[in-house]
């Protein structure tokens, strides 16, 4: 097993490395290959080691060896292996690897397609890191990996002033969550002596319940969390992370870059357990994030930018499951997300590859005849997203609703009308691309077909999961015990206290209340279907250009202004503080160098009057500062 763990890391780290050296001088089919197949043995590795792994079964850690001690405090450079780190990896790589086989098709006419596919698998390998590492310091590594990598990628047409700027916005955003990361994880070296998981977690008993220390160590954690996965504040990068190819934003938006911060709190559920404030905030933030996101997307015409938001929103949801302590079902819509998720921005791709890279929704229409498998599977994406009866997103987000209905009614109404709002900019994005009539021109008519076969059977592989995936964590309903499946494997990663708190708020709605509040998210279901579908393509209603709408839908189309006005509270204050400093520089420290130069330089050009050649001012002068000494000398005694 431990050559096993070590391979599946290590595979993409090689296809980086091969292609990175050498990927310039290989056919591209060779290039694209040969990443997929990397990404691809490791996870079937990893599906081996899961058929093997008992679901009760501790976790097997690898040490590959000792790191470095630092104030009694030892890290080691290893592995750990259980039922959570295990569900990631097949995420991670299944997904993946799927990204990876559509990429060959979509990039095969960029003239970076082997740095494109070295960058690919360094994400997967870094990815890979965060997971699998058995301490905080490792997983740190791996944080840093993936957002190094999503700087590269989504900057990746780097000509492309803005897409540049898009990066740089990305990078510099998440490095603010990743300083209260490494703040947090200082924090529990100090108070611990220890930064693995396990030791960490023996620990954790010794803090007060909700006192400074541990609300401290926490809020940091979920600090760091926000920037990865793109909550308020920090989330406005993450639609302008658009700017990178396709697959980029499939890879960033489904399965690893923003699910970090999801895996970050339930790997840490033995800390939060302890700081139910910290808790409450992580709630309050969710309910934000996904009322804010769903509604900028309601009004969206670019239709990378509708899913964007929609991701920024999906995470909102499993935020509220972590901050109900639902971990597994935050973790069971990570999975669902991942599937449904990916297909539809691979989908996208599929059709900005059939419109000449045209991204705006309002030149587009009646594409379902043009392309018919893109068509069929975007459908199945949209259902399931917007919750379809039995597909794999409505059992995962009933979850999340039955368990904030046992918090507080309150919640599960707030979150009925944010589910509603998914389905309706889903349901309006499927029509203005999908039915009515071509608004494109008459060249993009022309060159409309469906995209090859390498990118197809992703989009067909994940429509298959976005319907039978839910199967995994069926409800108590259909046979199952109460949402047993899930919540049993990942038993052993959660401590007593966060298991039980997850099992009382799971199971405190009575069956009956359950199918009522079930029935009506259905019914919610097909109203906004049978709405949204009368209101574009029965009264053919069209999108707008931003400008020219008003009222909420101009509010929507802007998105409340947060761009601007973070970019003049602190954009612009940063960029008068350059200006400002650039002035100090050259109006002050400059002018003192300068001050101090050319003293020298008039200094020495007097020493040079004296110092001439002639042999009898040198005595003269020696003579005199002879005699100066002297007297002083005898004056001082």
């Amino acid at each position: 097993m431990e050559n096993l763990i070590y391979a599946i890391v290590l595979l993409p780290l090689l296809g980086f490395l091969i292609n990175g050296l050498f990927g310039k001088n290989l056919p591209k089919i060779v290039v694209g290959s040969l990443a997929t197949a990397m990404v691809f043995g490791s996870f079937c590795i990893a599906v081996s080691l899961f058929m093997n792994f008992d679901s009760e079964s501790p976790a097997v850690i690898v040490k590959a060896f000792k790191w470095f001690t630092v104030n009694g405090v030892q890290i080691d450079f290893g592995f750990q292996i259980d039922q959570l780190s295990l569900m990631m990896v097949m995420i991670i790589t299944g997904i993946g690897s799927l990204i990876h086989l559509y990429s060959i098709g979509y990039m095969s006419h960029d003239k970076g397609f082997y740095k494109f596919f070295t960058y690919l698998n360094l994400f997967i390998f870094s990815m890979l890191l965060l997971v699998m590492g058995c301490n905080y310091l490792i997983l740190f590594i791996g944080w840093e990996g993936v957002g190094l990598c999503s700087y590269l990628l989504i900057g990746f047409w780097y000509t492309n002033e803005e897409y540049g700027k898009a990066a740089r916005k990305a990078f510099i955003m998440n490095r603010i969550g990743d300083l209260a990361l490494l703040i947090g994880i200082f924090m529990i070296a100090a108070q611990t002596n220890s930064l693995d998981y396990v030791s960490v977690a023996q620990n954790a008993g010794k803090f007060e319940l909700d006192g400074t220390v541990i609300i401290f160590i926490t809020a940091s954690l979920f600090i760091g969390a926000t920037g990865k996965s793109a909550q308020v504040p920090l989330y406005t990068w993450l639609p302008d992370a658009m700017a990178g190819p396709t697959p980029v934003s499939a890879l960033i938006h489904a399965a690893t870059m923003v699910t970090a911060g999801i895996y970050l709190v339930v790997r840490s559920n033995f800390l939060f357990t302890l700081a139910p404030t910290v808790q409450g905030g992580i709630l309050f933030i969710g309910f934000l994030t996904a009322a804010l996101a769903g509604f900028y997307a309601l009004r969206q015409n670019d239709i990378k930018k509708v899913l964007a938001y929609s991701t920024v929103s999906q995470l909102g949801f499993m935020f509220i499951a972590l901050g109900l302590g639902a971990y597994t079902t935050a973790m069971f819509h990570v999975m669902t997300h991942a599937f449904f998720k990916a297909l539809l921005f691979l989908g996208a791709g599929s059709v900005i590859h059939a419109m000449s890279n045209e991204q705006d929704m309002r030149f587009m229409g009646g594409l379902k005849k043009y392309i018919p498998i893109t068509h069929a599977t975007f459908l199945i994406g949209t259902l399931a997203i917007s919750g379809f009866p039995l597909l794999s997103g409505m059992i995962s987000k009933d979850e999340i609703l039955v368990a904030a209905f046992a918090k507080n009614p309150i919640y599960w109404v707030l979150l009925f009308i944010l589910a509603a709002i998914t389905a309706t900019y889903m349901f309006r994005l499927y029509y203005l691309t999908f039915h009515g009539e071509f608004r494109g021109t008459e060249d993009q008519k022309h060159h409309l077909h469906e995209s090859p076969s390498n990118m197809t059977l992703p989009l067909i592989v994940l429509a298959i999961l976005s319907v039978v995936g839910g199967l995994i964590n069926l409800p108590h309903f259909i046979g199952h015990g109460h949402y047993a499946k899930l919540m049993e494997w990942l038993k052993p990663v959660l401590t007593e206290e966060s298991f039980k708190q997850m099992e009382a708020t799971l199971s405190g709605v009575p069956f009956g209340t359950e199918m009522i509040l079930l029935g009506a998210t259905v019914l919610m279901f097909f109203c906004v279907w049978f709405i949204v579908k009368n209101t574009y393509v029965n009264k053919k209603k069209q999108a707008l250009p931003e400008e020219q709408y008003t009222g909420w839908e101009k509010l929507s189309a802007k998105k409340l202004y947060v761009d601007e006005l973070y970019n003049a509270l602190i954009v612009k204050t940063v960029e008068g503080l350059g200006r400002g400093g650039k002035m100090f520089d050259k109006g002050i420290l400059d002018r003192f160098v300068d001050f101090v130069g050319e003293g020298a330089e008039d200094s020495g050009k007097a020493m040079k009057r004296i110092q001439n050649g002639n042999v009898e001012n040198y005595i003269l002068i020696m003579s005199l500062a002879v005699g100066i000494i002297l007297i002083v000398n005898f004056i001082l005694q």
